[in-house]
């Protein structure tokens, strides 16, 4: 309708039972407009300001249908001196909070008959003035919401690293865990055979104890397959996974434990899942052998441990010094021993 009119600078659009949505662009050809009038068009938005309105000075809306009002728009009107939205059914709550203090605050714009303005909805409000409405609840709102955020944030924040330090380990663990209890029940339901007769817990620093003594008299002597750690775990795969899969593919897990074991964290997480399995099968699936005197106040530190050796039999490999002959009998017979807890009392052992 006005392309041919680029250049009007006085427009009067008045009266229209209902804009158009498909005039929304009609007056985008208007770069020159100085005065507009666009009363009782039934306008819902502001959308029809869309373009360039850099030489506006008038603008009246009254008699339309605008609830919200994006101050925005009237900011990017930089020669506008005159506003009328007269008889429009506002909404007075925080939709209309920074239209409301664009009123009171602005300094360039006069807009005409605002104290006059009233609200429509809610109900609750209506025919209150929209200029009344206090806009400072409506910070304190979005200011309490930041702060709940932040606030929450720092808690996750806090809580997340706690779980990191503190925690870490027992989910992990307790994650394979729950992993090896499906693969290990799956496996039973096949009728799966154990790959390794025993899998060697031990600490590092009883390595030379375990590769020169253990290892030869069980697996050369006496014909046992041993699972350990350098040997037999899979090269790229995770830790405490290794750790799970080589418990859970043996008969039995043997527990070569002196104070450096007792001071590993990662050989207290292969005796973490040694005695869950213990405890979830009820089996007699673990063997524990101390190769040095370890009094019951030097192990009241480690729970674990101090209630294993309570509640059931050991190997000391110190008090057998002049009988090891013995010694290693007991061990082929704690391996050769079925999986009912009642088979560790065939073992003739001493207490801690």
């Amino acid at each position: 309708m006005f392309t041919y009119t680029p250049r009007l600078v006085n427009l009067s659009y008045t009266s229209n039972e209902k804009w158009n949505l498909h005039e929304q662009n009609l007056l985008k050809p208007l770069s020159e407009l100085q005065h507009l009038d666009l009363t009782g068009n039934g306008l819902e938005t502001l959308h029809v300001l869309s373009g360039n309105r850099s030489k506006l000075e008038r603008l009246i809306l009254a008699r339309n249908e605008l609830k919200i009002i994006d101050e925005s728009i009237f900011k990017r009107l930089p020669s506008l001196k005159y506003l009328d939205l007269s008889d429009n059914p506002f909404v007075c709550n925080c939709s209309n909070a920074d239209f409301i203090s664009w009123v009171l605050n602005n300094t360039q714009v006069f807009v005409a008959d605002a104290f006059q303005y009233k609200c429509s909805y809610p109900l609750s409000q209506k025919d209150q003035l929209l200029l009344s409405f206090n806009v400072q609840s409506c910070w304190e709102s979005v200011s309490f919401t930041c702060f709940m955020s932040s606030s929450a944030l720092v808690l996750v924040t806090l809580l997340s690293s706690f779980i990191y330090h503190f925690l870490r380990w027992q989910l992990v663990y307790g994650y394979y865990l729950f992993r090896a209890f499906l693969y290990d029940g799956r496996k039973r339901r096949q009728g799966w055979a154990h790959v390794y007769d025993a899998f060697v817990s031990y600490n590092v620093h009883d390595e030379e104890w375990v590769y020169h003594r253990l290892v030869p008299e069980l697996e050369e002597q006496q014909g046992w397959k041993l699972c350990l750690h350098h040997r037999n775990f899979e090269p790229g795969k995770a830790i405490v996974e290794n750790i799970t899969d080589a418990i859970y593919s043996s008969r039995k897990t043997l527990c070569v434990i002196s104070r450096r074991y007792l001071q590993s964290e990662w050989c207290s997480r292969e005796i973490q899942m040694a005695s869950c399995r213990l405890f979830d099968e009820q089996k007699d699936v673990l063997i524990l052998l101390f190769l040095e005197e370890i009094s019951s106040v030097e192990l009241s530190p480690f729970y674990r441990m101090r209630k294993l050796v309570k509640s059931r039999s050991y190997l000391s490999w110190t008090q057998t010094r002049t009988h090891r002959g013995l010694f290693w009998e007991r061990v082929r017979q704690a391996l050769e021993s079925g999986n009912d807890p009642t088979d560790a009392h065939k073992l003739l052992t001493a207490n801690v």
